[in-house]
């Protein structure tokens, strides 16, 4: 491709407003453009990388015997209705109407379209099936920002395995974590794999591939030892605490102006880890109690995925007020009968601890949690930190900033069951495909490798992704200057190499820029004053290593430098 002919608006200054590493270097190299929050333009040399990134994907979905599909992203209600999950999702999915007044959705996944089609499987011989996709996805996310890391429209590679029994999930399961692998890896994005919630999929195992990142909105508990989960699904060692025997019953005494754990800990002495912090949420109507440790914060998903709830939100003060008389920062559950009340792990058999009284201004001392609160349930609910021991060796763990890559579930039966999807089993009797569904997104992949690839001067793109993989900048307009740069771009493109030759009359600082910018690997440049002693220059972006190799043998060094990378 000649630079002349291509349309790469780049900019010299950083967009304001581009949070991300890659939100700011994609706009500033001309390869996205917003057309409004959560949604982009891809423009030429993305396309390209997207389309490599898709390549690597497809090659490895075809190594495991997965089968393309594409299925449409415009769904009938009433598929989404059968599964249950229309009414369970919520504002995330773009709903609409057509001329006739049905219900439409634009699918934000597509489990329940896939089993659709699976339901003309007749045998277990039919099985195993691993089909996928990549297909626009929308979901009607409320914080969209980071370009292209958190956006409203997206492609998916979303794949699905339909197996007979456990142990064909297992192997599916198996085949598409370790394609994962392999795809991250091709891709030069570091790949973290942690244990997961399953969130509004459903199922059981879920494993997410987690890219460090200072953009990245997900935080993953990891160690040494090998254990990583997302913090929706981590837990730690907490040491046992040993505490008094307390009081024989609470005590009440006064705490004006006490409204968080911080004013009842500097105000009159109760350190956090001795609060019992009260939280009031309504699940599925019903006005719950959720207890914590005062020093430790609610996980809210691990809340909804142990009860299982369709609908959980906080309380309102309003609502809070009229069933427990008090405002928050006086809550509490003694005393409390008619109404559930979940307690985290960490409260069970603690003694003498402090707790709201459910009178404004007022707290107990000496409540004793197995004694004084008629805790229903009790569950792990809270948010594991830094520092705190590992569940496998007790070393402490640490805490990183990640984007979430890729997702694999197990999702068993409940798709097959609930839209009738059975196939003759091999002792004659019907059975269920069990499924599982694994993603990729291609987009947000895109900016992952930016995220990591990236130095001062621009993006630095692996061989593999590079929208080009070597530019020639042209330095001058002199006769054997053209004709070598020509000769080379001609060579380099009979060997299949994705060559873009810098044609324009700039100068040559604005040439070197614009090509460390957009990221392309190697640099060939063409002068007079190589040409002079026959050579020419070979630069090598990630390394900045420069060095004069002969014009003669210019096709084969770089024919060999990008095969060494593959």
């Amino acid at each position: 491709m000649r630079w002349s002919e291509l349309y790469v608006p780049t900019l010299r200054q950083d967009p304001a407003g581009a949070d991300a590493v890659s939100h700011r270097l994609l706009l500033r190299a001309g390869y996205i453009r917003q057309l409004m929050a959560g949604h982009y333009s891809l423009l030429p040399l993305a396309v390209k990388v997207r389309a490599k990134i898709i390549d690597v994907i497809r090659e490895e979905m075809s190594r495991i015997g997965a089968q393309e599909f594409l299925l449409p992203t415009m769904q009938p209600a009433e598929v989404w209705q059968k599964s249950g999950r229309w009414e369970k999702i919520g504002a995330e999915m773009f709903r609409l109407r057509d001329r006739r007044g049905a219900d439409l959705a634009l699918g934000m996944t597509h489990e329940e379209i896939f089993t659709t089609v699976a339901q003309e499987l007749r045998s277990y011989r039919d099985l195993p099936q691993r089909w996928y996709q990549f297909q626009t996805k929308f979901r009607d996310e409320p914080r969209a920002k980071s370009g292209l890391i958190r956006v409203r429209e997206f492609t998916m590679k979303d794949s699905y395995s339909f197996d007979v029994d456990d142990a064909g999930l297992d192997r599916s399961f198996d085949l598409h974590h370790e394609a994962y692998t392999r795809i991250f890896g091709r891709l030069g994005i570091p790949a973290i794999a942690v244990e997961a919630s399953s969130g509004i999929m459903g199922g059981s195992d879920s494993v997410e591939f987690m890219s460090p990142t200072d953009a990245g909105e997900d935080l993953v508990v990891h160690c040494g030892c090998g254990y990583a989960a997302n913090v929706e699904k981590a837990t730690s060692h907490l040491a046992a605490v040993a505490d008094g025997d307390g009081l024989a019953a609470p005590e009440p005494f006064d705490t004006p102006d006490v409204r968080t754990i911080e004013d009842l800990a500097t105000g009159f002495g109760v350190t956090a880890d001795r609060q019992v912090k009260t939280l009031v949420y309504v699940v599925d109507d019903q006005l719950t109690l959720v207890l914590m440790r005062g020093d430790h914060a609610l996980v809210e998903q691990k809340l909804i995925d142990t009860l299982a709830a369709v609908n959980v939100r906080p309380a309102h003060a309003d609502e809070i007020r009229e069933t427990l008389g008090a405002l928050p920062g006086s809550l509490g559950g003694v005393g409390v009968t008619d109404l559930p009340i979940l307690a985290d792990l960490a409260l069970r058999g603690r003694r003498d601890m402090t707790t709201g009284a459910n009178r404004d201004g007022v707290h107990l001392r000496g409540v004793d949690v197995d004694r004084d609160l008629a805790v229903g349930r009790w569950a792990d609910l809270r948010e594991v930190v830094a520092g705190e021991p590992c569940p496998r060796c007790e070393q402490p763990l640490s805490v990183l900033r990640t984007v979430e890559i890729g997702h694999i579930f197990k999702l068993g039966r409940r798709y097959t069951e609930t839209l009738g999807v059975t196939v003759l089993g091999a002792d004659g009797e019907r059975v269920s495909p069990i499924m599982g569904s694994y993603g990729i997104g291609v987009e947000r992949a895109l900016a992952a490798i930016v995220e990591t690839h990236h130095d001062d001067k621009g993006i630095v793109w692996p061989v593999a992704v590079a929208p080009f993989e070597v530019a020639i900048a042209v330095l001058g307009d002199a006769e054997q200057v053209v004709a070598a740069a020509e000769s080379l771009y001609t060579g380099l493109r009979g060997q299949r190499m994705d060559v873009l030759i810098d044609d324009r009359a700039e100068r040559p600082g604005v040439k070197f820029s614009d090509i460390e910018l957009i990221g392309v690997p190697y640099r060939i440049t063409v002068s007079a004053r190589g040409l002079a002693d026959g050579t020419v220059e070979f630069t090598d972006r990630a390394t900045g290593h420069t060095e004069r190799i002969p014009l003669a043998g210019a096709v084969a060094h770089v024919t060999a430098a990008v095969r060494a990378t593959e």
